[in-house]
């Protein structure tokens, strides 16, 4: 289904990273990353927490600004080639500079230059700045406040990743009002293996979009509470079947938290680690539940809707779509 254009609003941009990009890059280093790539190249992991553990292990390749703009310009070209028109990245400044503002800086104006380069190619993106869970609350606020201080632009939002068993989604409350008080756009990942409780943990720090939020199909009256407010969830399939979070494909839950009347959207997540891009969502989307291109333009239009870009980028991406 690759004709199919899209908006992606979850995207990982070290997740996104192809192997040979990273193992490319380690040879260039000389750094030795044996024991994260399987027989055939791709990244070996067994379980979530061997995923966080392989995901931070590739990420340690990419040591400056120049690696991440570099990184950047593959992930976008490699989306556009399954339909992008616009894509939202996790990119968390944990992992570009250690969180210190003026090293984020560096960073950031390498990444907008190849962000402005692939806009000219068709693929607009804008930048969600992420904090670590299981790093904590007191390094979550550096990520805050390298969000607050570079917000315009590029940088549109604040999020929140990692291990969904690792402290209280509220803990991070200081980071999230630090975040809106600078006028960005915040999304939390949660419910895709807590349950429905972590989905309003993260309701609670005034996000418009969860990450994942499968798990909310196990309460009616969370799906209820989603839909009034029109919350957007950045539902990955094919991630959630990869590791497990649910049995397979037909299981998946995304249909009926649809027919709740849930606003949904697809992407990809971490893309390679789990062999799939765009075109195999929607592909796999489509013969488990029969959904066709009207459907998916639907949820590509509420991507838009929910996008952290300005009001002239969504009136165009709109009309791209229609």
């Amino acid at each position: 289904m690759t004709a199919q254009k899209n908006v992606e609003l979850h995207l990982h941009i070290e997740g996104a990273a192809p192997p040979a990009f990273i193992r490319a890059l380690a040879a260039e280093k000389r750094q030795d990353l044996n024991g994260i790539f399987d027989a055939r190249g791709a990244y070996d992991y067994k379980g979530f927490h061997d995923f966080l553990r392989v995901y931070e292990a590739a990420t340690s390749v990419l040591t400056s600004p120049r690696d991440y703009a570099r990184l950047l310009s593959e992930v976008l070209a490699q989306a556009a080639e399954h339909g992008a028109i616009y894509a939202e990245l996790f990119v968390s400044p944990e992992f570009c500079g250690g969180g210190d503002l003026s090293a984020w800086r560096d960073y950031l104006a390498a990444m907008d230059e190849a962000a402005q380069a692939a806009r000219r190619d068709g693929i607009d993106s804008r930048a969600i700045l992420t904090a670590i869970r299981h790093f904590g609350p007191e390094r979550a606020r550096k990520t805050a406040i390298c969000a607050a201080e570079t917000a315009g632009g590029w940088v549109t939002g604040l999020g929140i990743g990692g291990a969904e068993d690792a402290g209280n989604l509220r803990d991070f409350a200081w980071s999230y009002d630090c975040a809106r008080e600078a006028g960005l756009g915040l999304t939390a990942h949660a419910g895709e293996w807590g349950g429905p409780d972590t989905i309003r943990d993260a309701l609670s720090l005034g996000v418009t979009r969860i990450g994942h939020g499968i798990r909310a199909a196990e309460d009616a009256g969370l799906l209820r509470e989603l839909a009034a407010r029109q919350v957007t969830l950045e539902v990955c399939p094919g991630s959630n079947v990869a590791l497990g979070a649910v049995a397979g494909w037909a299981a998946h839950p995304i249909a009926r938290i649809l027919d709740a009347g849930v606003r949904v959207t697809v992407s990809t997540d971490d893309p390679p680690f789990f062999h799939t891009n765009l075109s195999n969502e929607y592909q796999m989307l489509a013969d488990n539940f029969g959904w066709s291109g009207d459907d998916f333009r639907q949820m590509n239009l509420w991507a838009v809707d929910a996008a952290f870009c300005d009001e002239d980028t969504k009136t165009r991406l709109r009309k791209d779509l229609t």
